[in-house]
C-alpha cells in the first residue's frame, strides 16, 4: 500500500502523521499501530495488531474501491 503524508520528515512528524492516518482510516487506536521497519526512511513496514491478515486484506480492498 502506498501512502503519502504532507508532514515533513523531521523529529518523527511524518511517522506520527502516518500512524494518525492509519488510525483514523481504519478506526483503531494509535497504540495498535507500530512502525517495525523504516522509521528513518521513506519505505516503512507497519504492524497493526487489531486485525488478522484476512481482515486487513478485506479492509484494504474496501478502501481501495472507494
Amino acid at each position: 500500500m502506498k501512502v503519502r503524508v504532507s508532514a515533513p520528515p523531521v523529529d518523527g512528524s511524518a511517522n506520527s502523521a502516518l500512524i494518525e492516518l492509519i488510525a483514523s482510516t481504519f478506526h483503531i487506536r494509535k497504540s495498535a499501530i507500530m512502525i517495525v521497519s523504516g522509521e528513518h526512511s521513506r519505505d516503512k513496514i507497519v504492524e497493526i495488531e487489531c486485525f488478522t491478515m484476512d481482515e486487513l486484506h478485506q479492509l484494504l480492498t474496501k478502501y481501495s474501491a472507494e
